[in-house]
């Protein structure tokens, strides 16, 4: 290992000198009494007192070293006799007194004056000060130059280069996104081997855009390439562009590019690309010639201006392609879009088969158990998962993460923090357990609904006091009509439930009913599943970005949107009476899996299976 190089600055000269300072005041200075006025007059009347020297502010000599008893307070002599029996030195305060010069005439005692030098004084009264403060303001910019490349590179790339293999990622670290690997996976070989292409005239694409959800992987996927095609890796942020000075962000792209077509072949990673790639023009009102809009007017300019022959990729990730500006997307400049989508149910398994290397396992643990019960998650909700499973079983000081402890770590990241310590009153509580009763039971009945796979009455999260957790079959990509149906009715099992068995209703249900809602008008408005309506569809208008003056203009008439809010009660009403017969019909069995939770706190699917048995046969 080289030995730590070490800097030799001006600070070491400046510390040795106060140092030196320090010890010739303390230890070699020769001891000076400080007298009264008085004192000095008396023992000048006395003779005491010799080479006087006078100035503006005060009056200095020496003193006989005996004699003094009488003349001096004996704490004052004490201090004398400890520095020898030499002649001592003493300073006074000077006073007006104009009979001064006659007494020491009269005492014959020699004195002098002293002249003053001013330019000493306004030296260290102005010169020191200026000195000290343009010595600080070097010393700042300095700090503030290791931290943000200074004042003077404030127009500089802020992106971080990683070299070959630094990245620390390889393609062996994606899984549950083979579409997207595989595309990229090309363009590895577009910059291992570029001239399998060019042979037959063609170009190596520009610019490459993942689009997807957050959390699925689109960073990993960059750095992916980066590491397997072992080039240089600039990464940095849209906002990295974003300043408040105007022509910063574009300066700082040109420097981009500059250095990547300096390291070529290489690779540029923008990350969160809708910082700086908003369409242009999207807000008039607030006018359009803005820092952000010089910025990517530069991107684009940089885009066409470079030659892809020279091994230069650009890649850019966003979840929001929707607001990017069209001329971003335009051939030419991102050539490629990669939809980087959520993993189904084979790619959550590889995806846990992932995280799970570093993590010591039991036996008993199946992972395609875990993925079938997260359908939704994405690559990082999975991380944390497998990261919560780990902590639990750590704190229960396990061996190993068993499968427990994956079941908890799902409650604890869909329901939120398990809070046994909320107190609920018995009333609350059996009005709980017959809500998640009414659920878990429609849920059963309903041969389209996803089957129950737990049901409890611990309140998790911030409002949750209950929840009825349901496990799809399999990835669903397709929803018919009856399937929405059945999913409405199994929300508005808690809240009927509540109806038949105590004649009244909770808030509770509060967030069943605005889901329900909600499917219901997606059923009218979007997917023409109403026979009344036909074939139309009715978006709900969208507020542009920053716009003035309240939400848009609706696209259909009044009439149309009474009609859709009658179809809409109409779906819910005639779930309504299609929840209650099923609950009335099965008001035993509502009641029985109720007083099960009340004791039990969590119910399984084999339970409930088991409550429902001659039912379901």
């Amino acid at each position: 290992m080289e030995p730590k190089q070490k800097n030799f600055t001006v600070w070491y000269f400046v510390a040795a000198a106060v140092a030196l300072m320090l010890v010739q005041a303390l230890v070699l200075a020769p001891h000076v009494e400080n007298l009264s006025y008085s004192e000095f007059k008396s023992l000048v009347a006395k003779g005491k007192v010799t080479n006087l020297v006078i100035a503006k502010q005060v009056i200095s000599g020496t003193l006989a070293a005996d004699g003094l008893e009488g003349l001096l307070p004996k704490e004052k002599l004490d201090e004398l006799k400890r520095y020898g029996n030499g002649v001592h030195q003493f300073v006074t305060a000077r006073v007006d007194d104009p009979a001064l010069v006659a007494d020491l005439e009269a005492a014959r005692v020699r004195f002098t004056g002293t002249v003053e030098n001013t330019w000493l004084t306004a030296l260290l009264g102005w010169v020191v000060p200026a000195l000290v403060f343009v010595g600080l303001w070097a010393f700042l910019m300095r700090r503030m130059g290791n931290a943000q490349g200074g004042l003077l590179a404030i127009g500089k790339s802020r992106a971080k280069v990683y070299v070959e293999t630094s990245t620390g990622v390889s393609f062996d670290d994606v899984a549950g996104i083979d579409e997207a690997r595989g595309e990229l996976m090309e363009i590895v070989d577009f910059l291992k081997r570029p001239e399998r292409y060019r042979r037959l005239g063609g170009k190596i694409p520009k610019g490459v855009l993942l689009v997807g959800a957050p959390g699925t992987g689109k960073t990993l996927l960059a750095k992916a390439v980066a590491g397997e095609a072992k080039v240089p890796f600039f990464s940095l942020s849209g906002s990295d562009f974003i300043e408040m000075f105007v022509g910063v962000g574009a300066a700082r792209v040109r420097d981009l590019f500059e250095q990547a077509q300096a390291k070529a072949p290489s690779i540029v990673f923008i990350d969160e690309l809708d910082a700086l790639g908003k369409a242009r023009g999207i807000a008039p009102g607030f006018g359009g010639h803005d820092e952000r809009e010089q910025t990517l007017n530069q991107l684009l300019a940089e885009l066409d201006g470079f030659d892809s022959s020279k091994g230069v990729i650009i890649m850019a990730a966003t979840n929001r392609p929707e607001i990017l500006d069209p001329a971003l997307l335009r051939p030419g400049r991102f050539d490629r879009k990669v939809v980087v989508d959520r993993p189904d149910l084979k790619g959550r398994e590889m995806i846990l088969r992932v995280h799970t290397r570093g993590v010591t396992l039991a036996p008993g643990v199946d992972l395609t158990a875990i993925a079938a019960r997260t359908p939704g998650f994405v690559g990082a909700d999975l991380a944390n998962l497998v990261n919560e499973a780990a902590l639990g079983a750590a704190r229960a000081n396990k061996n190993a993460v068993e499968m427990a402890d994956f079941d908890e770590a799902i409650d604890r990241v869909v329901g939120g923090l398990e809070r046994r310590s909320r107190l609920i009153g018995p009333r609350e509580k059996e009005i709980v357990a017959h809500h998640e009763a009414g659920h878990a039971i429609v849920a059963e009945l309903r041969p389209r609904a996803d089957r129950v796979h737990k049901i409890s009455i611990i309140p998790r999260g911030i409002a949750a006091l209950g929840y009825t957790e349901q496990e799809p079959t399999e990835d669903r990509y397709l929803m018919t009509r009856a399937d929405l149906l059945d999913r409405v009715d199994v929300l508005l099992g808690g809240r009927v439930a509540e109806e038949i068995i105590f004649g009244d209703v909770s808030t509770g249900a509060a967030d069943d009913l605005r889901r329900a809602t909600d499917m219901a008008r997606h059923m009218v408005a979007q997917y023409s599943m109403s026979e009344k309506l036909g074939l139309a569809t009715f978006e709900e208008p969208r507020q542009t970005f920053l716009e003035v003056g309240g939400s848009a203009a609706r696209e259909y008439s009044e009439a149309t949107a009474q009609a859709i809010d009658v179809e809409i009660a109409g779906i819910l009403s005639a779930a309504h009476v299609r929840v209650r017969e099923t609950l009335t019909a099965h008001r035993s069995t509502v009641e029985a899996l109720a007083k099960l939770l009340i004791d039990k706190e969590v119910v399984n699917a084999e339970q409930l299976r088991g409550l429902l048995g001659p039912v379901l046969s």
